[in-house]
């Protein structure tokens, strides 16, 4: 039996200690921006490309937006639609590959956050698929809003140390952490607990990206504005530069 990729299996049942991790606590500032953005137009369509349990699809939907939630785990899509039922939302939360999304000039914008199923992928090419089929979903006007890994970051810092001084009891936790310098995949053991209570050991590696490079990947899609920022959790600016002390970078991408 073929083995599942570590970005399948991490998320198997993971949905209540996913809601629970540190990186997933910036919700309604990140809303925030992303509202002030696309400047308060809910007649836009929006696609939230790795949903996991819908924390950004569910808080843009109360706020009155038509938003649809896309992501390859079946269990974080099932605590998301628990989650929007709680709060009286009808939202349109489907399981589908963000390397072959089925829609096509369907979309306004498209938000994904968080390492929303890019960079996780095995290749450079597997990722670029996900920007591509994202940018097909949309419309000729559009605008892309995503966050991905910073690689300057790396550069001038351990990875391991980072995430371990942001971690708090129960969370998922990173070691023997390798940053490779001729591909920009940082390869680590991560240890966690299901929400089943089953404890998990997984060898992941993830892709850090430069802003170069973003911004050459997104050229190549059309895109005619680029603009990168540092990624601050629960408060996006675009008065924020980024720098090599930000995990994360802010890629805001229009048409």
């Amino acid at each position: 039996m073929k083995k599942k990729p570590w970005y399948e299996a991490l998320f198997e049942n993971y949905g209540e200690q996913y809601d629970a991790e540190v990186y997933t606590q910036g919700t309604p500032g990140e809303c925030d921006f992303i509202e002030q953005e696309i400047n308060h137009d809910k007649s836009l369509k929006i696609l939230d490309v790795g949903c996991g349990t819908g924390r950004h699809s569910i808080e843009l939907a109360s706020r009155g937006y038509d938003i649809t939630g896309i992501d390859l785990s079946e269990s974080q899509l099932a605590k998301a639609r628990e989650k929007a039922a709680a709060r009286n939302l009808s939202l349109d939360f489907q399981q589908q590959d963000a390397r072959h999304l089925s829609f096509k000039d369907e979309f306004d914008v498209a938000i994904m956050l968080c390492e929303g199923a890019f960079p996780l992928m095995e290749t450079d090419e597997m990722n670029y698929e996900i920007l591509k089929s994202v940018t097909s979903s949309l419309k000729e006007k559009c605008t892309f809003i995503f966050t991905t890994l910073n690689g300057l970051f790396p550069l001038f810092h351990s990875v391991e140390k980072f995430l371990a001084s942001g971690s708090e009891e129960g969370n998922a936790t990173y070691r023997s952490n390798t940053f490779d310098l001729m591909t920009f995949r940082d390869y680590n053991i991560t240890e966690f607990e299901d929400d089943h209570g089953n404890k998990k050991t997984l060898e992941c590696n993830e892709r850090y990206y430069v802003p170069s490079e973003i911004t050459w990947l997104l050229k190549s899609l059309g895109y005619k504005s680029i603009d990168i920022y540092g990624a601050k959790l629960g408060a996006f600016s675009r008065s924020e530069p980024l720098t090599p002390e930000d995990f994360e970078m802010l890629v805001i991408a229009e048409k």
